[in-house]
């Protein structure tokens, strides 16, 4: 089972007051296709039952089911749930371009219902364990999505919409937010799988940073230990090497001796040997001083 179907059977599973079922019933028209009848199309199995119980429990209303072999190809079942009665339509308060009146979102358990009805119908999201974090919602008109994006961002879930061929989908791409729908629609079994693996994620992809971070700063002390080495050696072969000053010869000798430590190991090196106590910026400057004495003879 694909972590979306999970997220909806989650949600079918919770209990709803009657008020807020309805405000889930009027997303689920809504996010259906409205013509001279009602007519709900869904895959999932447990969505249909559940749909077809909650108008019959709700509304007295028996919907007609038809079950269809999928299109191209696809061996999944189709269940299509048709209604006649066109009052549904008002006594879902289900407005122009399928926005809804006031009544069906007034508080926000009532907007929270209204959001995981329509997650039901039209949503899919990523799972953590396989793919980049993304959650989207399709729409038939623009309105609604509009409409659908603001209701989120009431939440400050930072959604956005695009066109997508003759959709329109309202997607959500943070991980942090995606957290934060799946609080919102009350799928807590849900919620703890995502941040388990958002968590992991983010830990794994922390420790590749720091590794990576790690590797180009060796990799840089090499590269500069290599040109100061390269240097003392062009002071060397042009006789110029005595021209330099006791301390500058003496960086110069630990330098060729300890090729690959770093300035603060050679600073500790040499301050330990001699008992001349150097700091790492001290044995910098005296460096830059000898690259400066090298430039000149090139």
């Amino acid at each position: 089972m694909s972590f979306t179907a999970e997220v909806k059977n989650e949600i079918i599973n919770n209990e709803l007051s009657d008020v807020a079922l309805i405000s889930r019933l009027s997303s689920i028209i809504s996010n259906s296709v409205i013509e001279e009848n009602v007519r709900i199309l869904t895959e999932n199995a447990n969505i249909a039952r559940y749909i077809f119980d909650k108008f019959k429990d709700i509304f007295k209303i028996n919907a007609k089911v038809v079950v269809r072999s999928g299109y191209n190809y696809n061996k999944n079942y189709i269940y299509i749930l048709e209604f006649d009665d066109k009052v549904l339509l008002d006594r879902l308060g289900i407005g122009k371009n399928k926005i809804p009146e006031n009544f069906i979102i007034d508080d926000d358990e009532m907007k929270k219902a209204y959001i995981s009805g329509a997650f039901l119908m039209s949503g899919s999201i990523n799972d953590p364990k396989k793919s980049q974090y993304h959650l989207e919602l399709l729409f038939d008109n623009k309105e609604y999505a509009l409409f659908f994006m603001n209701l989120l961002n009431s939440y400050y879930l930072n959604s956005k919409y695009l066109k997508r061929d003759n959709k329109y989908m309202v997607y959500i791409k943070e991980s942090e937010k995606i957290s934060d729908f799946l609080r919102i629609i009350n799928t807590s079994n849900a919620l703890f799988y995502y941040e388990d693996y958002r968590i992991y994620r983010d830990h794994k992809n922390m420790a590749n940073r720091l590794n990576n971070c790690e590797q180009a700063n060796v990799d840089k002390m090499i590269q500069a230990a290599t040109n100061q080495i390269n240097e003392i050696k062009l002071i060397r072969d042009n006789g110029c090497f005595e021209l330099l000053d006791d301390k500058l010869k003496e960086v110069c000798v630990y330098r060729e001796r300890y090729p690959e430590s770093s300035l603060q190991e050679l600073s500790e090196i040499i301050s330990l040997e001699t008992n001349n106590y150097i700091t790492k910026s001290g044995l910098n400057h005296r460096l830059k001083k000898i690259s400066e004495f090298a430039n000149k003879i090139k």
